[in-house]
C-alpha cells in the first residue's frame, strides 16, 4: 500500500504543533455509506527499555494492522512493523510518536481496506488532528478514531444499553461521540478520522462490536501487538 509524504517526522515539538494546525484544515468529513467489504484495525504498543536480542537496551514501538472481512471478521491479512521510539511522550502529539511505525506497517499491506479503525483519537483532539486523522491523510482512505478514554471534551454518560450514544463536546462544538458498545460496559470515544461523518463512524464501530467492548479489528490488532511485545523480553 502506498502512503503519501506530507511532512518530515524528525521535527521539533514546536514544529509538530504547527504541522497539526496546518493539516487539520485538510481533514475531510464527508458521507461514507458504501458497502464495506474489508475493514482494518491499527494498534501500537511499546516494549520496555530493557530486553533481549534485537530489543536489548532499546525502547521500541510496535504497530500492527489487521485486515478483516467486514461480514465474517475473518482475518485476511496481518502486517506489523517495529521501530525505535524517537519522539517524546507529549499528550496531544502522540501521532508523531506512533504514526511513523503505523505507516511503515501500512506500506507492507497487499490489501487496501475500505476503512480503518484506529485505537486513538480522530478530531477529538485539541488541534483537531489526532492519530486517526493524521493516518487518514497519509493513507487517503476513511479512518475512524475509537479510543478507550477521553482526551478532551465534556459529555454526559450515555444510557446503559448497547447502541446508546452521547455527544462529546469541546465548548459548543461536537467533536465526537461517547458510544456504549455493550450493555452496562464502559463506553468508547468515537470521532471522525478522515473521509467519513460522525454518524458513519458510530455505525461502523457498533457494527464491529459483536461480543466485546472494542471493535473487532482494533481488538485483534491489540492482541497481536501484545504477543509481539512479549517476544522482545
Amino acid at each position: 500500500m502506498k502512503t503519501k509524504k506530507l511532512h518530515n517526522w524528525n521535527i521539533s515539538i514546536k514544529k509538530a504543533v504547527e504541522v497539526q494546525k496546518s493539516l487539520a484544515g485538510l481533514v475531510c468529513q464527508c458521507k461514507f455509506d458504501k458497502k464495506i467489504k474489508t475493514i482494518a484495525g491499527i494498534d501500537c504498543g511499546f516494549t520496555p527499555s530493557t530486553g533481549s536480542g534485537h530489543c536489548k537496551d532499546k525502547k521500541n514501538i510496535v504497530a500492527c494492522i489487521v485486515v478483516l472481512s467486514a461480514e465474517t471478521f475473518e482475518i485476511l491479512e496481518t502486517v506489523y512493523s517495529m521501530q525505535p521510539v524517537t519522539f517524546p511522550y507529549i499528550p496531544g502529539l502522540l501521532s508523531f510518536r506512533e504514526a511513523p511505525v503505523c505507516l511503515a506497517a501500512a506500506e507492507k499491506l497487499k490489501t487496501i481496506p475500505d476503512c480503518i479503525i484506529v485505537d486513538g483519537q480522530g478530531i477529538a483532539h485539541p488541534r483537531r488532528l489526532g492519530l486517526a486523522c493524521h493516518l487518514g491523510l497519509f493513507l487517503d482512505i476513511p479512518t475512524i478514531g475509537c479510543a478507550k478514554s477521553r482526551l478532551i471534551g465534556d459529555f454526559v454518560n450515555p444510557a446503559a444499553a448497547k447502541g446508546s450514544t452521547s455527544p462529546l463536546k469541546d465548548r459548543n462544538e461536537i467533536i465526537g461521540s461517547v458510544v456504549r458498545t455493550r450493555n452496562n460496559v464502559k463506553p468508547v470515544f468515537v470521532s471522525v478520522g478522515f473521509k467519513c461523518r460522525l454518524c458513519d463512524a458510530e455505525r461502523i464501530v457498533l457494527d464491529c462490536c459483536d461480543k466485546y467492548r472494542l471493535p473487532e479489528p482494533s481488538r485483534l490488532a491489540h492482541q497481536i501487538v501484545t504477543k509481539l511485545k512479549d517476544k522482545c523480553f
